[in-house]
C-alpha cells in the first residue's frame, strides 16, 4: 500500500515542499530511503522504527521504500521523521489518511515516540501556505513561531500518539491563535543568538572579541581579520 504525506525541508533559509511517499510491499524486511536523503534524514529510519514500537504501534516487517520528492534535491534535517512515521502507519493500515490530505507535517521523533522541535518552522509554515495547505502539524515547541502565519491552521503535538489521536478524530487539537501585536510588543532586546547566524565566522569573531575586552567594534573587526595592528598600519583610534 502507498501513502503520501506532505512535508518540507530547509534549503538555506527557505523551505522546500517535500512529498514523503511510503510504499510497503511483500519481500524480505528492509527499509530504504531514496530521494537524496542526507545525514539526519538517513538516520531517521532508526528513530522512526524505535518510536513506532515504543509508542505501541506495529512496525511492518515487510519491504519499506520511502521516497522524498522532488528526488533531485538533497534533503537534510530531522523534520521528516514525523511524516515518515505517519506514512508508515497509513501504508500499513493502522491510521486513516483523511486527516492528512491538506496538512503539512514536520517534526523529529524520539525513540520513545515523543516529538521534538525542528529548525525553520516559520519558513516551513510559509511554504505550507504557499503550497495551498489548510493546516500544519508540528512539534509543540515550534507552535508560537509557525502560528504567526495568517491563513494557516497550526497545531502542535507532543508525541506520535497524540498526533495519531488527533488525525483519527479521537482527541482533536485546537488550532493555535497568536496575538502578533502583543508578541512583537513583548520582544526582548537580548534574544539574539549567534547560533542563528550561518557562516559569517569573521564577523562573529569580531563581536566576541569586542564583548570580551570592551574594545571598539571597528578595532576588533580589524584585528579579527588578521590585519597587522600598530601605529601607521591601522586606523588612529586603534591606539588612542
Amino acid at each position: 500500500m502507498l501513502a503520501r504525506i506532505r512535508s518540507a525541508a530547509l534549503l538555506g533559509i527557505d523551505a522546500l515542499p517535500v512529498d514523503v511517499e511510503v510504499d510497503i510491499s511483500n519481500g524480505l524486511p528492509s527499509f530504504s530511503t531514496v530521494g537524496l536523503p542526507h545525514g539526519a534524514v538517513r538516520e531517521g529510519r532508526e528513530r522512526v522504527s524505535a518510536a513506532l514500537a515504543n509508542a505501541g504501534f506495529a512496525f511492518p516487517l515487510r519491504r519499506i521504500t520511502v521516497n522524498l520528492a522532488p528526488a533531485d534535491i538533497r534533503k537534510d534535517g530531522t523534520g521528516l521523521d514525523l511524516p515518515i512515521a505517519l506514512g508508515l502507519l497509513v501504508a500499513s493500515g493502522q491510521l486513516a489518511d483523511e486527516g492528512l490530505n491538506d496538512q503539512l507535517v514536520v517534526g523529529e521523533v524520539g525513540l520513545e515516540g515523543d516529538v521534538r522541535p525542528v529548525r525553520g518552522a516559520l519558513s516551513m509554515a510559509l511554504a505550507a501556505r504557499a503550497a495551498g495547505c489548510r493546516g500544519m502539524l508540528l512539534p509543540l515547541e515550534n507552535l508560537p513561531e509557525a502560528a504567526v502565519v495568517d491563513g494557516l491552521e497550526v497545531r502542535g503535538v507532543r508525541s506520535l500518539t497524540e498526533a495519531c489521536a488527533h488525525l483519527a478524530g479521537g482527541h482533536p487539537l485546537p488550532a493555535a491563535r497568536i496575538d502578533l501585536a502583543a508578541l512583537m510588543t513583548g520582544r526582548r532586546g537580548d534574544d539574539c543568538d549567534f547560533a542563528d547566524v550561518r557562516s559569517q565566522a569573521s564577523a562573529k569573531r569580531a563581536l566576541e572579541v569586542a564583548a570580551a575586552g570592551g574594545h571598539s567594534l571597528f578595532t576588533s573587526a580589524h584585528r579579527a581579520r588578521g590585519r597587522p595592528c600598530w601605529p601607521g598600519a591601522c586606523p588612529p583610534f586603534c591606539h588612542p
